[in-house]
């Protein structure tokens, strides 16, 4: 394995997880995000597959994040010596995109690989495409963000479970294994072996390492979870079989990484956005485009994709939408203190309700503000308890127009850009506020982008360092709705 010649060279930590797992049937790689678990499963793929022990795999990701193995991991890592045959699983398939699902069941020498969401195996037409992929194939599987599948009662996660026995080599990928209790560990690690954590089923591990007590609800007695015991038995079973590695221990990472996650529109987001979209280039049409009408109709458009918009009345409305549940994805994927930037008002008090029915415990308060609404001496308090290490708040929420100057944040060192603005310099400025003196670890930032929306030329144009307020010419604005 030393002498493998890899398409991009590895980190030492990557090549530790490598050495530890690329022979092996099954591995958990309970890597945080940004420390490059995909290119140690490509590696890993690519490494069987030279030694003829697959000649398949199948990757099952969130929809947040499948597009992104499809687009650029797989291309960035896997080796240019093996010819393979990439198809990203759709639902809803036209005739040529059924032709290209055709090539994943011919035979031949290519590596063939299938990349569906989660979400597809809580359908019959996901589960046996699945099952018919792995009935011609030699294929690893492997989960990404493996908390997908915590819940053993969840239909998806019985489907996948039941594919499971299909595959020799099996992977499971997350950078936090346990987002709610040590109960969540039972069945990803049972997706890899029903024997690796000595428990054949759910019952007898969670009175192994939970403690119960009989509780009455409306005349019935149930027995309910009020803490959990040998903690400290069930870690060392975890290290036979898995490579823990925290962000803060990867002395060797690139100062900053960028990373994208997806977010789809709800239905009833796409109805309004198309209406407002022909409403815009109806409006754009009958005049003289200006940067300032076309930026008007943008920023309409754009608050869509982030859930809500203001009526003609001057009230906002909020739409169904898929983003603050990626965001609280994401948030259990990190460990340490993070910064979350919006543009809208409305966003920032989504977030802030969000964030304390799923992080608050007890008293503490673990998220703090940093935008118009909040006063000088709240202000000045948010700095204080992000920075402090002892600090039960772990999350700032703020505008980058408000905290995106001045101010020192490099206790965090995730930085989640929920909205975007259209400003080049309040986006570098608010980047900066962890990327200063004192900071001693590599830096994460994370878009969160609506598909197919101005949101992604925003952040396509911010990343190309576009002033899109500024830069842009009206006419070209345009062609953006």
């Amino acid at each position: 394995m030393i002498n493998y010649k890899f398409k991009t060279v590895p980190y030492a930590h990557q090549l530790t997880a490598l050495e530890k797992s690329w022979e092996k049937e099954v591995y958990a790689y309970f890597m945080e995000m940004g420390t490059g678990k995909s290119k140690v499963l490509i590696d890993n793929i690519s490494m069987l597959y030279d030694r003829g022990k697959i000649n398949g795999a199948l990757i099952i990701a969130p929809k947040g994040v499948y597009q992104n193995w499809y687009n650029s991991e797989i291309p960035t890592h896997l080796v240019d010596h093996i010819d393979k045959q990439m198809v990203l699983w759709q639902a809803m398939i036209n005739k040529t995109q059924a032709k290209k699902l055709d090539t994943l069941f011919k035979t031949g020498e290519e590596l063939h690989i299938l990349i569906m969401n989660v979400e597809a195996f809580s359908t019959k037409k996901g589960v046996d495409f699945a099952h018919k992929f792995l009935s011609c194939h030699n294929a690893l599987i492997a989960i990404d963000e493996s908390t997908t599948i915590k819940n053993p009662g969840a239909k998806r996660t019985k489907n996948i479970l039941g594919l499971a026995k299909h595959s020799k080599y099996r992977r499971i990928l997350t950078g936090s294994p346990v987002t709610k209790s040590p109960l969540d560990l039972y069945t990803q690690c049972y997706f890899l072996s029903s024997w690796l954590l000595d428990h054949s089923s759910f019952y007898t591990f969670k009175n192994r390492y939970a403690v119960m007590r009989t509780a009455n609800f409306g005349g019935r007695s149930v027995q309910i979870v009020v803490g959990y015991r040998n903690l400290g038995e069930l870690s060392e079973k975890l290290k036979n079989f898995s490579y823990r590695v925290l962000k803060d221990d990867c002395l060797d990472l690139p100062k900053k990484t960028f990373m994208k996650r997806i977010v789809q529109l709800s239905d009833e987001q796409k109805k309004v956005y198309s209406q407002m979209k022909q409403t815009a280039l109806a409006f754009l049409n009958g005049k003289a485009a200006t940067t300032a009408t076309v930026m008007t109709q943008l920023m309409r458009l754009h608050q869509i994709t982030c859930g809500h918009f203001t009526s003609d009345d001057g009230t906002t409305q909020v739409l169904k939408n898929n983003r603050i549940e990626e965001l609280i994805d994401l948030l259990h994927e990190v460990h340490g203190k993070v910064v979350i930037w919006a543009h809208y008002r409305h966003d920032i008090e989504t977030i802030v309700e969000h964030i304390k029915k799923e992080f608050n415990t007890g008293v503490d308060n673990c998220v703090m503000t940093y935008y118009g609404d909040t006063s000088v001496e709240d202000r000045q308090k948010a700095i204080k308890e992000i920075q402090d290490p002892d600090s039960p708040v772990r999350f700032l929420v703020g505008t980058p127009q408000t905290g995106g100057y001045g101010i020192t944040l490099t206790a965090a060192s995730t930085m989640i850009y929920y909205s975007n603005g259209y400003d080049l310099e309040k986006r570098q400025q608010s980047e900066a506020r962890i990327d200063r003196i004192g900071q001693t670890k590599p830096m994460t930032y994370v878009d969160i982008i609506a598909e197919d929306t101005v949101d992604e030329r925003i952040v396509k144009a911010l990343r190309k360092k576009i002033n899109i307020a500024s830069q842009v010419m009206g006419e070209e604005l345009k062609d953006w709705i």
